[in-house]
């Protein structure tokens, strides 16, 4: 299990009935890979992990596993209102096929250090997987600070990454000036990959490349070349595409996303209460946007 490169915090599709579609699932998590994506991060907040029952969790984490075999990890998203309900889930991962864990705080809860502490602790021992630590205090209203992911670190072999979501990139330096290469450290949000890139980050948890797979792929490896031209290149992409990356970093951001890929034609718009699809005003600017940036013309053409 490596933490690197564009691994998809994949969507959880649904049927008209408002089940999960595992079907789509199958051929969406194939296709994402096909294109170069190094992992699938599945029940996460994109995915709408907090709307799924727990068999419903499992049996979609098999339905990944079986989808891509050995070529890439599947990873589950660990979170729960309770340390008991998170460790269970750990487990349980692990003994269906999983290769990693992204762990979270637990939600709702913004207690201090020392119980946010004994929950990731407890959580990253339930299991034996390989953890990557995920901050994201503007979501879950607590902020895991770089000498705190270092005392996680010094406690956990097991701890070997971190998806940093916090929208700071002096995070990113924070946590390498702490730990070196100790903890391979990821973008968390879609509108900092390339900063993040540039500044050595080692992968993206990405959410628009759910829709748009290639040119995902294509930003982040041409952000960390050091070739001056793919630098241009990367540039260039990054100007066409940062419109839609904004769309990943808005209260909404799951019906966003659902709605590029049903422009794409490669998922619908259906999410779960109580979300609700996009409409009226909100929904009519953002296809504005998304058709603007994908017509023919303005959609580069990657030529890799």
């Amino acid at each position: 299990m490596n933490f690197q490169g564009v691994m998809p915090a994949i969507t959880t599709p649904f049927d008209p009935a408002g089940a999960v579609d595992h079907a789509f699932v199958d051929r969406h998590a194939a296709w994402l890979v096909d294109h170069g994506t190094t992992g699938i991060i599945a029940l996460g907040s994109l995915g709408e992990g907090a709307t799924l029952l727990v068999d419903e969790k499992l049996e979609l984490l098999r339905t990944l596993i079986g989808a891509v075999g050995e070529r890439v990890p599947v990873v589950a998203s660990i979170s729960a209102l309770s340390t008991a309900e998170a460790c269970s889930l750990a487990r349980e991962a692990e003994r269906v096929g999983c290769r990693g864990l992204m762990v979270l705080p637990p939600y709702v809860h913004k207690g201090p250090w020392a119980e946010i502490r004994d929950h990731f602790d407890a959580v990253i021992r339930a299991s034996s997987l390989p953890c990557m630590l995920y901050n994201n205090p503007i979501a879950y209203g607590v902020d895991l600070l770089p000498d705190q992911v270092a005392e996680l670190a010094a406690a956990h072999a097991q701890v070997v990454a971190i998806k940093e979501s916090s929208g700071d990139l002096r995070r990113i330096t924070a946590v390498r000036a702490l730990l070196g290469d100790r903890l391979n450290i990821l973008a968390g949000l879609d509108d900092m990959a390339l900063e993040a890139a540039r500044l050595g980050a080692d992968g993206w948890v990405a959410g628009l490349v759910n829709a748009l797979p290639a040119e995902s792929v294509a930003l982040f490896e041409l952000g960390r070349s050091e070739a001056p031209a793919d630098w241009a290149q990367a540039f260039e992409l990054y100007r066409w595409f940062l419109p839609l990356l904004r769309l990943d970093c808005q209260p909404d951001f799951v019906q966003q996303i659902k709605l590029v890929q049903a422009r794409e034609q490669i998922g619908s718009e259906r999410v779960r209460a109580p979300r609700r699809p996009l409409e009226g005003a909100v929904r009519e600017r953002s296809l504005a946007l998304i058709d603007q940036r994908l017509a023919d013309g303005v959609r580069p053409e990657l030529g890799l």
